[in-house]
């Protein structure tokens, strides 16, 4: 491995052994990591640059939601942007099929080149605006890092979740005035918070459910 990457090779083992990972997805995670650096210098598919906060923010930040995927079958990562959380939740849950939706052409061509790069067999690209995915009822959970409010989510997504599917929305601070604007059908199951090694802000997993009057 680079010298260059020992660096970020040490803050991912760590951070790893924070969340209770294998320290040997160490390996596949830079990968990925490396190939997005390398299209970065060309397609401007992240504002972030810096290895190490790439690491924190990309990495250590998808993989905190991991645990709360375990056991799911499918997942539908929407607006996933260059793969986060769907690339590295894959990597981690072999067993997982992910759904990495993403409507930028360019950021759809690098997805589809990390896929066979790195091998993902359970991680498939859908080029396409979230609402414009027709697969109805057919993931376990959605989730998604940064595309948009929960309503907004539930509105663009939500038909892609089986009846007992759960939305899993990657928030900063708890966000209470979306939770309270969730639309009819739609109810809170939970909000637990995330710990992201080497991150000091706040970061929350939201979820949210069919309410049992409308599964």
């Amino acid at each position: 491995m680079p010298t260059s990457a020992h660096p970020q090779q040490q803050r991912l083992l760590h951070g790893l052994d924070a969340l209770a990972l294998d320290p040997a997805l160490a390996t596949p995670l830079l990968a990925y990591l490396d190939l997005l650096q390398r299209w970065n210098r060309t397609y401007n598919l992240t504002a972030i640059r810096d290895p190490d906060a790439m690491v924190v923010l990309h990495l250590l930040d998808s993989l905190a939601m991991a645990t709360h995927v375990a056991g799911l079958r499918t997942l539908a990562d929407l607006g996933t942007g260059p793969g986060l959380p769907g690339i590295p939740l894959a990597i981690t849950h072999p067993q997982l099929q992910v759904a990495l939706v993403e409507s930028n052409g360019k950021k759809a061509r690098f997805l589809r080149e990390a896929v066979r790069t790195l091998g993902l067999g359970n991680a498939r690209v859908l080029e396409s605006r979230a609402e414009a995915v027709a697969e109805p009822g057919g993931f376990d959970a959605i989730t998604a890092r940064a595309l948009a409010t929960l309503p907004d989510i539930l509105a663009v997504g939500g038909h892609l979740l089986a009846p007992d599917g759960q939305l899993l929305a990657m928030k900063g601070t708890r966000p209470d005035e979306e939770i309270a604007a969730l639309p009819a059908g739609w109810r809170l199951l939970s909000v637990e918070p995330l710990s992201v090694p080497g991150l000091g802000a706040a970061r929350h997993l939201v979820r949210v459910g069919r309410a049992a009057d409308a599964a």
